[in-house]
């Protein structure tokens, strides 16, 4: 009867019935892993993070047997959870909202929602596809391709900036918005295109997702990675190895 009921209970979305603990693939520089990563610790789920192997020579090789049996694109995340096996960031913040509907992470109104779930797609496909573009020219930083890269950044945060003219977040509430655009400006300032004075409120929201317990739990021990590998930290995470 008591398992009948729990089984009942987690078909409902009960936020307090997830017994199965999870097994999340990410990487100690993994921008999409870390977006799930805080996504599941904002959620108060109870999860393993397996860390892959990773090296400054040789990157993410070689890859881990999970990893190149579960997705075919050979990346992390990875999520696991009972017979589950799912990929890609996108697919584990959604899977994660229904898993634990609360607290949510999308906001309730069906047209916030949409726009919010449009702000997590540009993020990823719009925004940074311009910061992976300057990961190939760290060597020639003044290419016409890194300039003009940069400069779509720059109004891309613009557009941001506009969006936080009348509210803390990007969507309205704290949503899995945030936690994208979080993690893909963080890769923008390593990669040269930093927000900067002209975008003041941007700057403040990014101080409310760095002061976040998931965030900084997540942010920390890549900026502490970061060090021991002696590669800059970007200043917005000068504290954020911090314990708080």
């Amino acid at each position: 009867m008591v398992l009948g009921t729990q089984r009942q209970a987690e078909a409902a979305g009960d936020d307090q019935a997830v017994p199965a603990r999870m097994r999340l693939f990410s990487g100690p520089l993994s921008m999409f892993g870390a977006k799930a990563q805080i996504a599941a610790l904002e959620k108060g789920l109870d999860f393993e993070l397996i860390m892959v192997p990773f090296g400054a020579e040789h990157g993410y090789e070689p890859k881990h047997p999970d990893v190149l049996r579960i997705n075919p694109k050979r990346q992390v995340p990875v999520l696991i959870h009972r017979d589950l096996e799912i990929f890609d960031s996108t697919q584990i913040f959604e899977y994660l909202e229904d898993l634990r509907p609360r607290p949510a992470l999308w906001p309730a109104d069906t047209v916030a929602r949409a726009r919010a779930r449009l702000l997590e797609h540009k993020s990823d496909d719009v925004y940074f596809p311009h910061i992976i573009r300057l990961m190939g020219l760290q060597d020639r930083l003044d290419d016409l391709a890194a300039t003009a890269a940069r400069d779509a950044a720059t109004r891309y945060y613009g557009e941001m900036e506009a969006l936080l003219a009348d509210r803390q977040y990007l969507a309205g509430p704290f949503s899995f918005a945030d936690i994208a655009f979080y993690m893909a400006q963080l890769f923008g300032e390593r990669m040269t295109a930093p927000m900067g004075d002209a975008t003041p409120r941007l700057l403040e929201w990014r101080d409310r997702m760095t002061s976040r317990p998931a965030v900084r739990q997540v942010v920390g021990p890549m900026a502490a990675y970061l060090r021991s590998e002696g590669r800059p930290v970007p200043r917005s995470l000068s504290s954020a190895a911090l314990p708080g």
